[in-house]
């Protein structure tokens, strides 16, 4: 049987400018990359896709956090984390400060940073969070739930 898989038409290899930060000098389109997910596990009713940077300073940078995706989601264009994310899907604070993607943008200078987007497959249909629950929480409180994961990673510099 097929595995969990996650893939992206853009996200592959080196982040495109397109899902770079627009701030700070960097001077991207902010936009969340397109993904799509397969063979999700037997038994998934909801999702999470996470995008975290381990490589930047201190304890590492939450780029995206999103959950309460349905179970019946295959798929995300690009820029639907500001435009129309599925069902009760729910996005938190990013490292930014702010709801929903906030694109690469590592220190300059800085050898490419890795970001890594992971979609979790889970038991339960919602989380009983909001937007102001931190990643970290989410993460904590998705724990006994996830059933599957699958990622992908690409890198940046500038």
């Amino acid at each position: 049987m097929p595995g969990f898989t996650l893939t992206s038409k853009e996200f592959t290899g080196q982040v495109p400018i397109e899902n770079v930060y627009d701030d700070f000098g960097a001077g991207g389109g902010n936009r969340s990359p397109q993904l799509s997910w397969e063979n999700a596990p037997e038994g998934t009713k909801s999702f999470i896709i996470t995008c975290y940077d381990a490589d930047a300073p201190g304890p590492g940078w939450w780029h995206w956090c999103a959950f309460n995706i349905p179970a019946g989601t295959r798929d995300l264009s690009t820029g639907d984390s500001k435009a129309s994310m599925p069902g009760a899907t729910v996005q938190t604070k990013n490292s930014y400060g702010s709801i929903g993607y906030g694109g690469a943008c590592p220190p300059p200078g800085d050898t490419a940073h890795a970001y890594h987007i992971t979609i979790y497959a889970l038991d339960t249909e919602a989380l009983e969070l909001d937007e102001n629950a931190s990643p970290a929480m989410v993460m904590f409180m998705a724990d006994s739930h996830i059933i599957g994961k699958a990622g992908i990673t690409a890198y940046y510099a500038r």
